[in-house]
């Protein structure tokens, strides 16, 4: 479809989400998907892989993420410095203690957007505080506890 038809300038402006993780029941997996999904621009009608056209993702209290099973201590971050020997590995029980819940949060993020060359602006827009004070408050419009729930089409096709 043309850029030209339809008011297409509104759908390119971006929006600011908050996400209050007090409020939130889901897991980290689940609420990463959801963000990198607002991060791309998947929600838009104009939503094209080449065009960065997302939203903006605040999210708060970020100390109280949720992880499923035993995860906090058994899952392992690792990193490679490319010399013999060089292989670095943190679990997320001493990634939280060193750099916090949001890092946690951010890199689930980071592994679920597509690795291309918009990776880095698209997780630029995400914002984490540990606590509920930020400095976006004038800028946000969109409450992820106000939204509802996106139904899936498939549930009302009839077979």
């Amino acid at each position: 479809m043309s850029n030209l038809l339809g008011k297409t300038r509104l759908a390119y402006s971006r929006v600011w989400h908050h996400v209050n993780l007090e409020d939130e029941n889901r897991t980290l997996g689940r609420l990463a998907t959801q963000i990198a999904i607002t991060l791309m621009g998947k929600h838009k009608p104009i939503f094209s892989p080449a065009n960065d056209c997302g939203d903006y993702v605040v999210v708060t209290n970020c100390n109280q993420l949720r992880v499923s099973g035993k995860k906090f201590e058994q899952k392992m971050y690792r990193k490679h410095t490319q010399q013999p020997g060089g292989l670095k590995e943190m679990n997320m029980e001493r990634l939280v203690s060193k750099l916090g819940y949001g890092e946690v949060l951010k890199r689930a993020v980071s592994g679920m957007l597509p690795k291309n060359r918009l990776r880095a602006v698209r997780l630029a827009r995400l914002r984490t505080f540990e606590g509920p004070d930020h400095d976006y408050k004038k800028n946000l419009i969109r409450y992820w506890a106000e939204t509802p729930e996106v139904i899936k089409a498939n549930k009302f096709i009839e077979k």
